[in-house]
Order: C-alpha cells, then structure tokens, then sequence
C-alpha cells in the first residue's frame, strides 16, 4: 500500500495543496509498489515537490532500504512544506531549494531510480509561468508544456539503468507527443499507468523506463 501521509497545514505557506492530480499520482505509485520495491531503489527523486506528500508516500512505503529520497522545488516554502511532512511521517527527505535539477548534475549522473514529476500543467498564457511561487505550481505555459519542456532532455541522463520516471499530464499537453520526445531521447519503454476524468480535466500518470 501507497498511504496518503499527513501534511504539514500549509494555511500560511504560499504552497499547492494536494488535490486531485497529486492522489493520482499516489494511485500510480500504489499499483506499481510491488515492482518498484523489487528493483531496490537506491535513490529516489521527486522534482517540484510541494506540500511533500508524494515523496513522503513513496519513502513510507519503500522504507529505509533506499540511500536516499531527494525533492527539489524553486519555491522556498514548498521546500518548508516537504521538509515538514516529512518529518510529521517519520521520513527522511533532502529538499532541495532549485529550479527543476539545476545544480544536481553531475552528481546524480545516472543514479536516480525512481523519478516523480507532477508539472505546471495548465494551459496558460507565457507570460503566467513563474509570475509566482503558486502560480509557478500550476501555469504551464502554451499547451502547459513549457516547463516541462525544459526538463525533458536531462531525463534519460538523471536516470539510472532500468530507472523509471513518472509524469502527470492532461489531454492538452498532448502526451503522444511527449512520448516520443522522450523515446526519442533514448528511454526504452512509455505507458499509461493511471488516468481519470475528474472535472472535465483528463489526468493521466505516465512511467517511463530507462
């Protein structure tokens, strides 16, 4: 079981809450736990971290058989969030205050074995994206896609042999697409693992494999 974990009251912090595509990816996670687990991570990576539930969840559920759980996010108080959610489940994760991964590379080279994103995926104006510490969790630019197009190219380079990375989409960003950015890129294998309607937003999580 993937458990929701408890999260830090983010009243006062400029944060996103967890909402519906953040359980989702939760959904995903619980229905690969088993082969994820069998792959004995060692490093597990979550970008653009938030309120911290998902890495929570996943270093709850994985335990301390993996070296570490790493989660960055460009909003400072996203990285207060996570590291107090943390902390309220007894988990030990390292936030990372930076823009996407700038800054990890070389050192996590090919050693990230289990990556989590769930982008800025609404479709907005550009000039919406990064305005704000929330507006930067949600404004995705032309077909919500801008940010997560910058990140696409260091995907197969963060991951591990076999490592698998795991994305949020909507209909709107054209997931086919990105599919075949990123096979293009060099990853071996793409599938749908989850989706769900939920108020006229198609979600789905994608995983990817190294």
């Amino acid at each position: 079981m993937v458990s929701t974990p408890l999260w830090h009251n983010l009243t006062n912090l400029d944060v996103y809450e967890p909402a519906e595509d953040s359980f989702l990816l939760l959904d995903a996670l619980e229905s690969d736990i088993d082969q994820i687990k069998r792959s004995k991570p060692s490093l597990c990576l979550e970008i653009g971290s938030g309120s911290g539930v998902v890495i929570t969840a996943l270093a709850a559920s994985i335990g301390s058989s993996a070296t570490a759980y790493i989660a960055t996010d460009i909003n400072p108080q996203a990285c207060q969030a996570t590291s107090k959610t943390a902390h309220l489940n007894n988990v030990n994760v390292e936030c990372v205050q930076t823009d996407l991964v700038d800054g990890l590379f070389p050192r996590l080279t090919g050693q990230v074995d289990v990556l989590l994103f769930n982008p800025p995926y609404v479709v907005t104006s550009s000039e919406e994206v990064n305005q704000s510490w929330i507006a930067a969790s949600w404004a995705g630019g032309a077909n919500g896609t801008e940010v997560l197009d910058r990140l696409l190219p260091s995907i197969p380079h963060l991951l591990a042999k076999d490592g698998v990375f795991y994305l949020v989409v909507i209909k709107e960003n054209k997931p086919e697409e990105i599919v075949n950015k990123l096979l293009d890129y060099g990853l071996s294998s793409a599938e749908t693992v989850v989706s769900r309607t939920v108020r006229c937003e198609q979600l789905s999580v994608l995983r990817f494999t190294n």
